[in-house]
């Protein structure tokens, strides 16, 4: 079971909404190669605000995760397309029900 999560808040410059929505869509191959990212979603809350929820079987998986392609990509175009710095939130979790 996946014990490990981050949940991350994306605020979207004024006109770079489309961006960040692209930018996250385009990152599933990423987080689909990653070996200790057990689910990864991209979200989107509203029409500038959006968000990542991944889960990790343990906290090496996280940490890969944390330093890894996806995170790089972000914080590299983040002054670009975002109004705030991304803000990280390291969760445990409780429970989950997942498929299979």
């Amino acid at each position: 079971m996946s014990k490990f999560a981050l949940f991350v808040r994306l605020e979207a410059k004024p006109g770079q909404e489309a961006a960040v929505a692209t930018f996250l869509a385009g990152a599933l191959p990423l987080a689909n190669a990653e070996s200790g990212t057990t689910t990864w979603f991209a979200l989107q809350f509203g029409p500038s605000t959006f968000g990542v929820f991944d889960t990790f079987a343990d906290e090496e998986g996280r940490e890969a995760h944390l330093h890894g392609q996806i995170a790089a990509a972000l914080m590299a175009n983040a002054a670009a397309l975002l109004s705030t710095p991304p803000n990280i939130e390291k969760i445990d979790l409780l429970a989950a029900k997942l498929p299979g």
